[in-house]
């Protein structure tokens, strides 16, 4: 199934439709499984949407206590850490919603990363959609870095992946860090996948993600292409100016 991009003036109104986009897909998912899995994405691009689904209307529109949260990827630091891609959506969003904190699936990137991978494995395992052995997201939300990066998966790392869980070494724009991602088999289970690129800085990358030759070794995000879900792209007009 092709990607369905869409292109927005600027960050603002993107996150305006990424939070819209939000809440249609927690309230279908709760009234068809009963549940909703959400796997959030670190970076700033998805700071405001944070802060849209914290605030009225949006807040009251999630039934939170049925929605449990996941990240596809996290960086090896406490959880008070700026740094912490878990930290960062509980500053912005999940302090202020009625979410219980048992649906909060955090990696713990405290640990030495290869146990944080191998536990968050087990976790995600505990919320397997059969037959598949770990979960079908319902949305999974994910950024592009001007590398062609996505979660954690950078240029270089393995195309196949026979885990759930990868503990990497990520260096991106000088900013080294150990690292625990999700793998290509667990993003490409879910039912909904949104990127939201924003910035100038990535427009020549997105547009050969997008329209260029298959090179998942060196641009990652072309990884991401769900079998049996679907693909959003959700950039402004910045980051689209080369498509």
């Amino acid at each position: 199934m092709k990607p369905d991009i869409r292109i927005f003036k600027n960050l603002d109104r993107l996150s305006h439709a990424a939070a819209e986009t939000f809440v249609e897909i927690a309230v279908g998912a709760v009234t068809a499984r009963g549940r909703t899995l959400v796997a959030l994405s670190g970076g700033g691009t998805p700071s405001q949407l944070y802060r849209l689904l914290a605030d009225e209307p949006n807040r009251g529109k999630v039934a939170w206590e049925q929605t449990f949260v996941f990240w596809g990827d996290e960086r090896c630091v406490p959880p008070n850490d700026e740094g912490s891609n878990y930290y960062h959506a509980l500053d912005l969003l999940l302090s202020h919603v009625p979410i219980p904190t048992g649906n909060i699936q955090r990696i713990k990137g405290e640990r030495e990363p290869a146990e944080a991978a191998r536990d968050y494995a087990h976790i995600l395992s505990q919320f397997a959609s059969p037959p598949l052995d770990w979960p079908r997201f319902d949305l999974l939300l994910l950024g592009m870095g001007g590398d062609g990066h996505t979660a954690s998966l950078f240029p270089g790392s393995p195309v196949e992946a026979s885990t759930l869980t990868l503990a990497v070494a990520g260096d991106y724009q000088g900013r080294p860090a150990q690292r625990v991602t999700l793998t290509p088999p667990v993003l490409n289970a879910a039912r909904q996948v949104i990127f939201l690129v924003s910035g100038g800085s990535k427009a020549a990358t997105l547009a050969n993600v997008l329209k260029g030759d298959y090179h998942p070794e060196r641009l990652p995000a072309q990884r991401i292409h769900p079998k049996d879900g679907k693909v959003t792209w959700l950039v402004d007009e910045a980051a689209a100016s080369m498509l």
